[in-house]
């Protein structure tokens, strides 16, 4: 099928697309012109989800691992194996790893690469961007890959929405969403309301979240954005079973989290600005200032923990945009990043009724700063600028700072360093056919509870800051090719595209969970290897197809560990040449979209998730079987009016259409209790939701 495209791609009957562009490579570029593998999602690509999680918006992007653990927005993301030790653990759950989170251009991503994902919801969200490489060349520490999240609505669509829902397990959900035009601007604005049963025990949630973007020019060449978030977000964690407890009963919890009842009870708000403004033809101006206040309360390890957190940080840059000779245009961007997340941490006894004791068993504070210097020259030159070279290399300083104040002798600061360059070709054979070579390099800081795993309490009391990691240094190869056209109005097909990539990566210091999370320690060296491939074919009888498939091959090259033997001193094992934890050989999606035109605005999405097997533990032992599900939807893709302004969309959306049981997540070298690894999380069962929008233009 792939070749049959790209002999097609030759036609001379075809009509170019539209120019499409993408800002999440951190200015505004052609999507053919970037050296990188990216891939967007727009608004009307979320038809029949409930849209609490981004698992539900990253399902056709290939070189994405994305699953609902417990079906609310406790998602596991890992791109191109970057975030795979995300999966599992207490410490991990509602967060992801290595991977960089942005909510209409405000980090979600914390100082320390951590990424609570609270703050975002699909019904704020009106364009997703997934640069699927390595980007620590422009957004430093943890860029393994970045999902850039927009909410400001477009401006020629002032409307009001109102949307219940319900479904399976409990679900109830409301969605208030609004746009209109503020003098030459546009203001959004949605609120959502999300309560959940769950399907398994102790899995029950809630979250309330408001959000509110606006964008309106302040003079002639400036414009001004301001955009306000804050979610109350509770959910309970039913945590990792053994193999024999998913075949006896998979809805049930495991035993001692729901004892203690752990779970997450987070509040967290944000206040933004940006300015944009063009100097002069030649030169554009940027500036972003951000506060980001948490307070996040946790059972976790028979503790109750209190955090009082806050972030604040901006950027700025500087685009200069210059003839340089005949038929040679360059592009220079420099800017500068700063985020400073620090705060108390207050650790208590639980009481029997797992709230907060009065035992108060640590009390320390932790900061996390991040500063980074980038620079970025893009040249486009030969007929027509199709080809564009960039190159570019960015610096930064992750510094931690943990204080102790009940034992200050603990206290210690590290400060992570590193200079990560980057360099890409891209040809554009069309306007809208591309292809591409980069090379680049990446960094990675431990997670602050990676570098201070204390939790169980007298095993870990010699420094605040674990000595023995080091940053995942990484170097990406990647080639690849896109394109994207429509067809004569003779053809059958109305539209084809297809996205190709290939990459190696060399990763050095991988860091790797063991004890189920509790501590962390760093692995020798890994190789990955992968295949992407995206297609999407429209015909002009309503029916559209697409597919996004993904090969992995990644496997430890160098790592001997001691860490699996306790009481036999100098004992160690040797992984070398074991697949790395937490990545499946296999991802796939295929999608069918039926609108038939003597039925419209009627629409029917037959999809179906394919994931293979994947290792839990370094040993590989332990092993996360392969599962297929498929999803049906109908719906109306378009309001049915009831005149007055007045419009109604609804749809209906079986998940798992034939109830399969599988595992949606794993826990990464997990607890063996009674020679059994506790490392399961069960995924959903077949499950209905219904939703119903009443719409005012």
């Amino acid at each position: 099928m792939l070749l049959a495209l790209l002999l097609l791609a030759q036609t001379p009957d075809t009509v170019v697309l539209q120019p499409i562009t993408v800002t999440a490579t951190r200015q505004s570029s052609s999507l053919f012109a970037v050296p990188l593998a990216v891939t967007q999602v727009k608004k009307q690509d979320l038809f029949g989800v409930k849209g609490s999680g981004l698992d539900e918006a990253l399902t056709l992007v290939p070189g994405v691992v994305a699953q609902s653990r417990y079906g609310n927005q406790d998602v596991r993301i890992a791109i191109r194996g970057y975030g795979a030790r995300g999966a599992g653990d207490r410490s991990n759950a509602g967060t992801t790893r290595g991977i960089r989170v942005l909510l209409d251009g405000f980090p979600e991503t914390e100082p320390d690469g951590r990424t609570s994902l609270d703050g975002i919801d699909l019904a704020a969200a009106h364009a997703i961007e997934i640069v699927r490489s390595n980007a620590s060349a422009v957004w430093g520490n943890a860029a393994g890959g970045v999902v850039s999240v927009s909410t400001l609505p477009s401006v020629s669509d002032p409307r009001i929405s109102l949307e219940p829902m319900t479904g399976a397990f409990g679900l109830r959900r409301y969605t208030a969403a609004g746009s209109a035009l503020v003098g030459s601007g546009v203001l959004g604005a949605s609120f959502v309301r999300s309560d959940a049963d769950g399907w398994r025990a102790h899995s029950a949630s809630s979250r309330s979240l408001l959000n509110i973007s606006m964008r309106a020019p302040v003079g002639e060449q400036t414009q001004l954005g301001v955009y306000a978030v804050g979610s109350h977000t509770v959910f309970r964690i039913p945590g990792p079973l053994t193999a024999a407890q998913v075949a006896a009963d998979s809805r049930q919890a495991n035993a001692t989290y729901q004892a203690r009842d752990e779970r997450r009870d987070n509040k967290v708000a944000r206040l933004g600005l940006t300015l944009e403004h063009q100097a002069s033809d030649a030169v554009a101006v940027t500036a972003l200032l951000y506060a980001n206040p948490k307070a996040l309360q946790r059972s976790e390890r028979g503790t109750f923990r209190d955090f009082t957190r806050y972030h604040v940080g901006g950027n700025g840059t500087v685009r200069v945009r210059t003839p340089l000779g005949r038929g040679v245009r360059g592009a220079l961007l420099v800017g500068a990043d700063y985020a400073l997340q620090d705060g108390a941490i207050l650790f208590y006894n639980l009481s029997p009724q797992q709230t907060r004791g009065d035992t108060l068993r640590d009390n320390k504070g932790e900061g996390a700063r991040n500063t980074g210097l980038f620079v970025t020259e893009e040249l486009s030159f030969g007929a027509a600028e199709r080809w564009t070279v960039s190159a570019g290399a960015r610096y930064d300083d992750i510094t931690y700072d943990y204080r102790s104040h009940i034992d200050p002798s603990l206290d210690a600061r590290r400060s992570f360093t590193g200079l990560t360059p980057k360099v890409g070709v891209s040809y554009r054979l069309t306007p809208s056919h591309s292809v591409y070579a980069s090379v680049g390099g990446g960094i990675e800081a431990p997670a602050g509870n990676e570098t201070d795993p204390a939790g169980t309490f007298g095993q870990d009391t010699v420094t605040a800051i674990n000595p023995l990691l080091d940053p995942i240094r990484s170097t990406t190869y990647e080639v690849g090719t896109k394109r994207q056209w429509t067809l004569d109005a003779g053809s059958f097909l109305r539209e084809l595209g297809y996205d190709v990539a290939f990459y190696q990566t060399a990763v050095r210091n991988e860091i790797v969970p063991y004890r189920g999370g509790r501590f962390y320690f760093t692995a020798g060296r890994v190789r990955r290897r992968g295949a992407e491939i995206a297609l999407r074919a429209a015909t002009r009888v309503g029916v559209t197809v697409q597919a996004a498939l993904t090969w992995n091959a990644h496997r430890y090259t160098e790592y001997t560990v001691d860490s699996v033997h306790y009481g036999v001193p100098g004992a160690s094992a040797d992984y070398s040449g074991n697949r790395v934890v937490g990545v499946p050989a296999f991802i796939g999606a295929v999608a069918l979209d039926v609108v038939p035109a003597a039925l419209r605005p009627l629409h029917a999405r037959l999809s179906v998730e394919s994931m293979g097997s994947f290792f839990a533990d370094d040993a590989n032992r332990v092993k996360v079987p392969s599962y297929r599900i498929a999803n049906l939807s109908l719906g109306t893709e378009s309001a049915l009016s009831l005149g007055g302004g007045l419009g109604v969309n609804a749809f209906v959306t079986v998940n798992n259409l034939f109830d399969r049981r599988y595992i949606a997540s794993a826990f990464l070298n997990p607890d063996v209790v009674g020679g059994e690894p506790v490392a399961f999380e069960p995924g959903f069962p077949r499950h209905v939701v219904v939703g119903v929008q009443l719409v005012a233009h």
